[in-house]
């Protein structure tokens, strides 16, 4: 099995690999243009998100800067929305159901490593994929950690730390964040 086929399994992979290594590379590439990018050039904009996100669905809009790891393996619906400076390291598939909403600075991690000391010096990596469901808002500085699923219509307060499952159609918030209140959809 490549190192690559392990990452998007969730096994442990060395993510020095020479063929990560220079897909990395080119994800950086498609972001510093992507980044750099006029604000009034939208055809580019468009061209560039839809290079470094190849499966997103229609109306989709990222606001720059806007930094990943692959970006072939985050997954868009529609009309999904990044505000400035989000970050996704997608080693492991990120889903995001249609008309989501992330403030700025949100980061979304899949990335992870062994908490034992032996194999995690050992340089080796593994992830587990984050899914986001429909009409999902989350607040501006929220970090969602890797294996996290959040249900649709839920909204996740400004500066949380999202370190376990949300229901749907409930108001998160806090670090460890934690259902505050349902929400009358």
């Amino acid at each position: 099995m490549t190192e690559k086929e392990k990452m998007l399994l969730g096994e442990l992979y060395n993510p020095l690999d020479r063929e990560l290594v220079s897909a990395r590379i080119a994800a950086r590439i498609l972001q510093q243009q992507l980044n750099s990018c006029p604000a009034d050039d939208g055809k580019e904009l468009k061209r560039l998100t839809g290079t470094l996100i190849p499966n997103q669905g229609k109306s989709c809009f990222i606001q720059p800067p806007f930094y990943c790891d692959y970006g072939t393996n985050i997954f868009l619906g529609k009309r999904v929305f990044f505000n400035f400076n989000c970050v996704v390291l997608d080693v492991t598939p990120v889903n995001i159901g249609d008309r989501a909403m992330f403030g700025p600075n949100v980061q979304l991690y899949t990335a992870t490593h062994p908490l034992e000391a032996s194999p995690r010096s050992s340089g080796k990596e593994f992830g587990k994929p984050i899914t986001i469901g429909e009409d999902v808002w989350i607040g501006g500085n929220a970090v969602i950690c890797p294996g996290v699923t959040i249900g649709a219509r839920t909204v996740v307060g400004a500066g949380s730390v999202v370190t376990k499952d949300l229901p749907s159609d409930v108001f998160a918030a806090g670090n460890p964040c934690t259902v505050i209140k349902p929400i009358q959809n």
